[in-house]
């Protein structure tokens, strides 16, 4: 695909393919185009000419409540939380298009959205319980800290049960500890869930331990692919990376 802001080629002609059920990481330095990338596959910006498939399904352009019809989701390098509202709530609002009925039959409180409900917040908890967040359910998510609301966010997407998943930034911030458990976390909801991941990161621990092919970006062309050991060796990586003259230092 390619995206254009007027003048400015934000994105040239990238394109990728990712497999079910692979983990492909999303690299590159600042500027390179990772996170307009994202915004194309979610719905969020309009590509200006190229296709975006998912299982073999035109979604080039469409709004992102569509394309969660087609399983996918994403979070956010900030995540976006009701953060007057307890934990397990803002988890819940990720099944919000799954729940049934309309406004007038919550506003009755008819039974079988009553029953929905009941299951959704079993859901919540369990997915908060594989996290190891279920102690914070009933406090609310202003109380707590950015690591723990980057794990808030992806519980809700989970809640979409999304075929493919998009994480942006998830290690932002987090200490290492922390980066640790969410890469376990990710590897254990790939494998039970059979979900496929894409993920834009900074971190090269995490990428290196996450995924199983990566796709190196430099200012909105790509520039290599193939897996993470390969990416940090390549030589056009590490000059995109630390600039000409330091990677010939660094050589």
């Amino acid at each position: 695909m390619s995206l254009h802001f007027g003048g400015v080629t934000v994105l040239d002609d990238v394109g990728f393919d990712v497999e079910p059920g692979q983990i492909l990481g999303l690299v590159g330095p600042n500027g390179a185009g990772k996170t307009s990338l994202f915004n194309c596959i979610s719905g969020h910006y309009k590509p200006s000419a190229g296709s975006i498939q998912i299982d073999g399904t035109e979604v080039l352009g469409d709004h992102p409540s569509t394309l969660a019809r087609h399983g996918l989701a994403r979070t956010f390098q900030h995540p976006a939380l009701q953060l007057r509202e307890t934990v397990l709530e803002n988890v819940m609002l990720g099944a919000h298009k799954r729940l049934p009925g309309g406004p007038i039959a919550w506003s009755f409180r008819m039974p079988y959205p009553r029953r929905a409900e009941k299951e959704m917040r079993a859901e919540a908890m369990t997915l908060l319980e594989r996290a190891g967040l279920d102690w914070a359910a009933g406090e609310r998510a202003d109380e707590l800290s950015h690591g723990l609301h980057k794990g808030i966010e992806l519980c809700r997407a989970l809640m979409m049960k999304p075929k493919l998943l998009l994480l942006d930034e998830p290690a932002a911030g987090l200490p290492h500890a922390e980066v640790e458990h969410l890469v376990e976390t990710v590897l254990r909801i790939r494998d039970e869930d059979d979900i496929t991941v894409i993920v834009v990161e900074h971190n090269m621990g995490l990428i290196s331990a996450l995924t199983d092919h990566v796709v190196v970006l430099d200012h909105g062309r790509k520039l290599m692919e193939g897996t993470a050991a390969e990416a940090q060796s390549d030589p056009r990586v590490i000059e995109a990376y630390l600039g000409k003259e330091d990677a010939d230092d660094a050589a």
